[in-house]
């Protein structure tokens, strides 16, 4: 899927026009779009009115965006930018926002994840452990496996001395349905080698994810 700007001209105006260009599979975007029209009328809603006319088809290709982690491989992302590097301090990435579905109720959770890993030889490019992020948020998932995969990923593909893993996140499974708790707080963590063996590094990654350092 992609997305340009033309430009047109308008009597001797200059303007930019906004052209979306999206690639779907036609004949998974097809039988998608039929179960969804089956599911507005199983709701008790007319899918032939107005409104809800191209919503089957709107919502298959939404879930094929929020869930094309399936099609990413994570340590190929890592491995398009890595590089050696003799640096073996903390390097930290912190307030990636965050975006999956809880795969018990295809509900939407959302927050930050807070990664920081020691290079052992190898860095790789900072935008790297974000789209890692996306890679294996945007599945169905449970927030301590997404946790643990990062973590998993970052570790099996650079080899770090250590890995670690804060993810903070709403759950809408919480919020609107359930219990419903609006203000409730999900955070989960996971460590690798210095950060589990060393307190010091262990706090010292704490202390900068909760400080205001910009």
């Amino acid at each position: 899927m992609a997305k340009k700007i033309e430009s047109i001209n308008n009597g001797g105006i200059l303007l930019d026009v906004y052209n979306k260009v999206e690639s779907w599979d036609k004949e998974k975007l097809d039988e998608l779009s039929a179960l969804y029209y089956k599911v507005l009328k199983l709701i008790g809603e007319d899918p032939e009115r107005e409104g809800l006319k191209r919503t089957p088809s709107r919502i298959a290709k939404s879930l094929f965006f929020l869930t094309n982690g399936y099609q990413q491989n994570p340590c190929n992302i890592i491995n398009s930018a890595k590089f050696k590097e003799d640096y073996k301090q903390m390097v930290l990435v912190k307030d990636i926002d965050l975006y999956s579905m809880c795969e018990h109720h295809m509900l939407p959770f959302f927050g930050k994840a807070h990664i920081a890993y020691i290079p052992d030889g190898y860095i790789t490019g900072l935008s790297k452990i974000a789209r890692v992020v996306d890679a294996f948020s945007r599945r169905l998932q449970v927030q301590e496996r997404l946790t643990t995969q990062i973590r998993d990923c970052i570790q099996d593909c650079l080899a770090p001395s250590g890995v670690a893993v804060v993810i903070e996140a709403q759950h809408l499974c919480m919020q609107m349905r359930g219990i419903q708790k609006q203000n409730s707080v999900t955070t989960t963590s996971a460590f690798t080698g210095i950060f589990l063996e060393n307190i010091q590094t262990r706090e010292e990654f704490m202390h900068l994810i909760a400080s205001k350092l910009h």
